[in-house]
């Protein structure tokens, strides 16, 4: 199939519980995580079987060699469509959401609160934020920008996203100096890796919709409180691009700008998984906008109300194992990998030793 269907419970209740909410992420069973293991049994594990497991390289990247030069990378899933990626020496974050407070998300039907007040574990997210330079936001909902108020307060980084993002920050008490409001077409050099910023789209739930559209013009009237003062405010993709090195297209929402993704051609593609058909032909079209990328990576799958400290589990609303053999299908030559939270990747998303 090219797209999931619409899932239901087995007592027939539709998966409302946040698909006709927000967005298509996953999450499902319990999944082990796979420690870091050599590079030979990484490939030899079919792909969606676990997190952690990959297919076979791709036959033009497998000799690449992603990790040499001054400027190698790593990089480390944390969760949703998070990740903490090193350059050098250097951390950059993509919508760092660490502290996973619970709304009533991932419960029965009606347990979702948008009323649920925000919160932050400082001292759980300094200890898997470290000390970023760059903090990239894809939107501002609470699930992608929860945490980037007190990182960016606490660190100093700077903050790349929407202007909606930007009125959030500044309402939250971060510092105008360290925003930078980018709509879309912009590619800013940070001297061992670039930033194109890509024009995007959130997911749609069975309706067509999702929770809390709506863009910020100016500061709101209050400082955000509850989940819902926080509206998605457009959404954006990040291709980021290492000196000497891999590129990365990372994506908070399992959506996209075909036109403005066209013709990019990065080597791992961070690919948010969806929950339903809403969006048109999703799978086909984005890697056939990106030229089938080398390495595929599904991620915003997990139950993000639980601690990193856990093994992921999967969102029952989606099928990753669908979305993985439709991977395998439409790029053959791609390699998949289904992250986990305790493993530290290389610059070619293969576990380091």
């Amino acid at each position: 199939m090219s797209e999931h269907t619409n899932t239901r419970h087995d007592d027939g209740r539709r998966a409302f519980v946040r698909r006709s909410l927000l967005r298509g992420a996953a999450l499902g069973a319990a999944a082990p995580l796979l420690p870091a293991a050599a590079h030979a049994a990484q490939d030899a594990v079919p792909a969606g079987a676990a997190p952690g497991t990959s297919d076979a390289p791709r036959p033009d990247t497998a000799a690449r060699p992603a990790q040499a030069g001054p400027h190698a990378a790593t990089l480390r899933w944390l969760g949703t469509s998070g990740w903490r990626i090193g350059v050098g020496g250097r951390t950059v974050l993509f919508d760092p959401y660490i502290t996973r407070f619970p709304t009533g998300l991932f419960g029965p039907r009606g347990s979702f609160d948008p009323n649920t007040r925000l919160s932050c574990d400082e001292e759980l997210v300094a200890r898997h934020a470290g000390s970023p330079e760059l903090v990239l936001v894809s939107h501002t909902h609470w699930d992608h920008v929860g945490d980037v108020p007190y990182i960016a307060a606490s660190t100093g980084a700077r903050v790349l996203g929407t202007e909606t993002t930007y009125h959030v920050l500044r309402a939250l008490g971060v510092d105008a100096g360290q925003i930078s409001v980018v709509k879309g077409g912009e590619v800013l050099d940070f001297d061992g890796f670039t930033v194109e910023v890509v024009a995007s789209r959130h997911s749609r739930n069975a309706k067509w919709s999702y929770f809390a559209p709506g863009t910020l013009h100016a500061a709101p009237r209050r400082a955000p409180r509850t989940i819902s003062d926080l509206p998605e405010g457009d959404t954006l993709a990040f291709h980021v691009t290492v000196a000497d090195g891999p590129s990365y297209f990372l994506m908070g929402a399992s959506d996209f700008d075909e036109r403005s993704a066209a013709g990019l051609r990065p080597d791992v593609l961070m690919a948010a998984t969806p929950a339903t058909r809403s969006t048109h032909r999703y799978l086909p079209r984005l890697l056939a906008a990106l030229g089938s990328p080398g390495t595929v990576v599904p991620v915003h799958w997990d139950n993000f109300e639980e601690p990193l400290s856990a093994p992921p589990r999967r969102d029952p609303a989606m099928d990753l194992d669908a979305f993985t053999a439709e991977i395998r299908r439409l790029s053959p030559a791609s390699r998949i990998v289904v992250p986990d939270y305790a493993t530290l990747y290389g610059a070619d998303l293969r576990p380091t030793a």
